[in-house]
């Protein structure tokens, strides 16, 4: 596609649009006096007091600063909610038909317009939880960018290619890569027809890659294939009013100004948007015997204060060899100590059948979950040989340790719950037999 792009997961980035060579100040932050008239502005994602292995912060060097804009107002939330009692809990096994995408002939919808909040925990004014959204829309956001106050937006498109401008630079995410847009920062989207996908955000901690153990140092999501955007700005007066739409507080809020937001010159830090394809995952797998726990798959986590314990894991299960022995294949049956919010972007999910690209399943806290009967009994009595597993497929699993509540829209306004979903068990079959014995070697 001819994106520039720099590499790495986290790491201290520098970069100055080429049409303002030396934008970027040498030696020191805040000079008296800025390169090319600019102001210098600090994004910071983290305390100032933080370590430096979780200190984030970076500095922007733009034509007009941040803060020259009129007040913000309240604005119509539409279907983007952090009301988690809408509706009394449901500890159901969920799933949910493909999300509709507005037909932009009857209805333009951008990317704002079209967020809609499935489920989610916790609370932003006390920086702690976790929210999931899908987005369905048809239009470009036109002068208008989008400020999450509250957290991380992890993004992950299903149906349509999205360009997304940032303070930082320019990223075009397809479907099967993701990017992250990290609290604070200002973004736009522009789509190309119908588009669709899924959004994890997160509250108070940041995505990060998780510790390999015994893995080793290789292996997983490595950090040299996340990219990062370059800087790139325009100096475009907007005398109609450009407008900014911020969420604080778990409500949308809009305030005017009269140029581009997109008007950073130069910038360096650590605290940056970021995409990644996730067709690079190097996965782990079992090659001996039994069926190794998901979170081998983990691409990213945001992690609470308890070791080991995720406010969120985004999890893939992308194509791979099966070639265990003696062993049922599929995922196992299964009751979780965490929510397991799961997505499809192409294929077929191997583990049930009727779950659709673009839908979705929510398996809550110790509710029971696992292959439907047509999986079990096929897998049952599979001749094991070395296969592909998930050939043309890309599932994705947001999990979390938080008891998720679904929101008004995701169990009835959306008119996409498959109430029929509970079925694909019912089939299944006592095979207990009491006379069994060990065949004889």
């Amino acid at each position: 596609k001819g994106e520039i792009l720099r590499c790495g997961f986290g790491n201290e980035f520098a970069s100055e649009d080429p049409r303002c060579p030396g934008s970027l100040p040498e030696g020191q932050n805040n000079p008296q006096v800025c390169p090319y008239g600019l102001y210098a502005e600090q994004l910071s994602g983290s305390a100032f007091t933080c370590p430096r292995s979780t200190n984030k912060r970076s500095w922007l060097y733009r034509i007009l600063p941040s803060v020259r804009h009129k007040p913000f107002t309240p604005m119509s939330c539409g279907d983007l909610t952090e009301n988690w009692n809408e509706v009394e809990p449901d500890p159901n096994q969920l799933r949910w038909k493909p999300f509709i995408i507005p037909k932009s002939s009857e209805k333009k919808v951008d990317f704002i317009s079209g967020l809609h909040t499935v489920c989610g925990a916790g609370d932003s004014k006390s920086r702690n939880g976790i929210a999931i959204h899908m987005y369905t829309c048809n239009t470009s956001m036109t002068d208008k960018c989008f400020q999450n106050a509250d957290g991380d937006f992890l993004i992950v498109p299903q149906q349509g290619e999205i360009l997304i401008t940032t303070e930082f630079g320019k990223m075009m995410v397809e479907p099967n890569e993701i990017c992250v847009i990290q609290q604070g920062m200002r973004f736009s989207v522009d789509v190309f027809g119908e588009t669709r996908g899924y959004i994890l955000e997160v509250f108070g901690a940041h995505f990060e890659l998780p510790d390999l153990g015994p893995i080793g140092a290789n292996g997983m999501a490595n950090p040299r294939d996340f990219q990062t955007p370059v800087a790139w700005y325009e100096d475009r007066t907007v005398a109609t009013g450009y407008t900014v739409v911020n969420k604080y507080q778990g409500k949308l809020f809009s305030c005017q100004q009269d140029f581009s937001p997109f008007n950073v010159v130069a910038w360096h830090g650590n605290y940056t948007p970021y995409k990644y394809n996730l067709e690079n995952f190097m996965v782990i797998n079992c090659v001996a015997f039994d069926h190794a726990d998901p979170s081998i798959f983990t691409v990213l986590t945001a992690k609470s204060t308890r070791p080991g314990v995720a406010i969120a894991d985004f999890v893939i299960f992308p194509p791979r060899w099966g070639v265990a022995d003696h062993t049922f294949r599929p995922p196992y049956y299964h009751r979780n100590c965490m929510s397991e919010f799961m997505g499809l972007i192409k294929g077929h999910y191997e583990a049930k059948e009727g779950f659709q690209p673009g839908g979705a399943s929510l398996h809550s806290i110790m509710t029971p979950h696992g292959p439907d009967v047509d999986c079990f009994e096929k897998n049952s009595t599979a001749v094991l040989k070395p296969e592909r597993v998930a050939e043309g497929t890309m599932a994705f699993m947001f999990e979390s340790s938080f008891s998720m509540a679904v929101t008004k829209w995701g169990l009835d306004t959306c008119h996409r719950l498959d109430k029929s979903y509970y079925k694909c068990w019912e089939a299944l079959k006592n095979h207990f037999n009491p006379n069994w014995k060990p065949s004889s070697k």
